[in-house]
């Protein structure tokens, strides 16, 4: 992040990425390539469906969700404390930040590019309603020749990856468009010399999924907002590489709007700041001190190399299983039975289905059960439950394939992850049909599409996604 922030390190395929953009894992069994692997995405011509029309695509409408209920805090102020400041004080390269910095005064924001997605307006606006409303930033968007703080400008995915290679999406300070970006020296780019936050621009891809511009969206104006870094141990954050949320939550809102408190101001030491959160967050949250504080999680840099190494798309397939399996041993030599542990065997489940089917279940059934103990990682969870439910159609165990999948269903729902909603229905529709079911498999089937419009992006996704899941019941 020295340089600019690319969204959130590695990507997979929307529907089935638990992890941070960038990087997409890839298995060798060709039946599970998309599903249960996220292999690279089909080469399809990129007709955004955001702007093409249903007729067109053969496919019901866009499902879109009308209102969401992000994960809600149960955080002590204690622990909401110390997220703040590591958030706050460190980039994710361990570099120590001196100052506190963000807007002062009214925020401004404005959208530029050619082929904006259609899709973007609507979810920008219910985004800044949201800031507004439940963080209490004044940020106004103008209109695209106007002055802004912060500028929004989409271009082809293309470009970004020329600059930016393995990243959907970026944030970058002192500059106000891509030639800005391109012509800029490193240093000017450096959020490490950062000491107050006047102009800044956010580059998003305006050729991928509606899902992944929303992402965009959200995980990046948070960053250029607020916090600069990431920690795994935030379960209900989108402030965690691990990519599970992607729309902001109840604590993301919570930590920027104590960001932009009057307690705080630009220029305050990490010392002077931590005086002034234990006042400031009874104030915003008087449940949070009342709750327990649980141990804190120091940041573990060699677990976090090891995780990062899993997910290197550039990696051989052993490089990435044996990143994982250090993942693995370093949890388990910490004694961790969090959702860091859940994470690492998340990561080693689904990197070794191609070469140890064996151990890929056995990872995924840890990871499962790990994440089924815990109230704040009911989203990891689903997200775990897709991949066993792939595992189950392959086995022909049909029943448990519907029971995974019927049961994360609503948690994909809440979360307004389309691409996984999308793929949990087909795997279900899928499960119905080889149980005799046919009628009900029909409308499971055809409302998954109107969402997996939203989560993929393009007519051929779609139906690439379809026919994928189909054959595993058919493998």
């Amino acid at each position: 992040m020295s340089l600019f922030s690319a969204s959130r390190a590695p990507m997979l395929d929307r529907f089935c990425r638990p992890l941070a953009r960038g990087v997409r894992i890839c298995v060798m069994t060709t039946a599970l390539v998309s599903l249960v692997g996220c292999a690279t995405k089909v080469s399809t011509p990129r007709s955004n469906t955001a702007r093409a029309p249903s007729v067109v695509l053969d496919l019901p409408p866009m499902k879109l969700f009308q209102s969401l209920r992000p994960t809600r805090t149960a955080r002590s102020n204690t622990a909401i404390a110390r997220d703040f400041l590591d958030l706050s004080f460190l980039l994710e390269n361990g570099t120590v930040l001196q100052s506190f910095t963000r807007f002062e005064g009214p925020i401004t924001l404005r959208v530029v590019g050619d082929a904006i997605p259609a899709s973007l307006g609507p979810d920008l606006e219910t985004l800044i309603s949201r800031l507004r409303t439940e963080a209490d930033i004044d940020i106004t968007r103008v209109a695209p020749n106007s002055a802004a703080n912060i500028t929004i400008q989409t271009l082809p995915h293309a470009q970004l990856r020329k600059r930016a290679p393995n990243t959907a999406c970026i944030v970058a300070p002192n500059i106000s468009s891509w030639n800005d970006f391109r012509q800029s020296r490193r240093a000017n780019l450096s959020w490490s010399t950062v000491t107050k936050r006047e102009t800044l621009s956010i580059f998003i891809p305006n050729d991928e999924a509606p899902q992944e511009i929303r992402d965009c969206l959200h995980e990046e104006l948070a960053q250029a907002l607020g916090p600069l870094n990431d920690l795994y141990r935030l379960t209900d954050s989108v402030f965690n590489d691990d990519n599970i949320h992607s729309v902001l939550t109840e604590f993301d809102m919570l930590i920027l709007r104590a960001t932009y408190a009057p307690e705080l101001r630009t220029g305050m030491t990490r010392a002077q700041v931590s005086q002034r959160l234990p006042a400031l967050l009874n104030r915003l949250n008087p449940a949070g001190n009342t709750r327990s504080t649980p141990p804190y999680q120091p940041i573990s840099r060699i677990w976090n190399e090891a995780v990062m190494s899993a997910m290197r798309a550039d990696s051989s397939a052993t490089q990435r299983i044996t990143a994982a399996s250090q993942a693995v041993t370093i949890a388990q030599s910490e004694n961790w039975t969090d959702a860091r542990m859940g994470f690492s065997l998340f990561l080693l489940g689904r990197l070794s289905f191609g070469s140890d089917p064996v151990l890929a279940q056995n990872a995924l059934s840890r990871a499962y059960d790990i994440y089924s103990t815990r109230s704040d990682t009911a989203y990891h969870k689903a997200h775990v439950a897709l991949q066993l439910s792939a595992l189950a159609l392959l086995d022909r165990n049909y029943e448990q394939a519907l029971a995974y999948s019927s049961d994360a269903i609503p948690t994909a729902r809440a979360a307004g992850n389309a691409a996984l909603l999308a793929s949990l229905m087909m795997t279900k529709a899928e499960s119905l049909t080889a149980m005799g079911r046919a009628s009900e498999a029909r409308m499971v089937r055809l409302d998954s599409l109107g969402w997996a419009r939203y989560g993929f992006g393009t007519d051929e996704q779609v139906h690439a996604r379809t026919s994928e899941i189909a054959s595993l019941a058919r493998n």
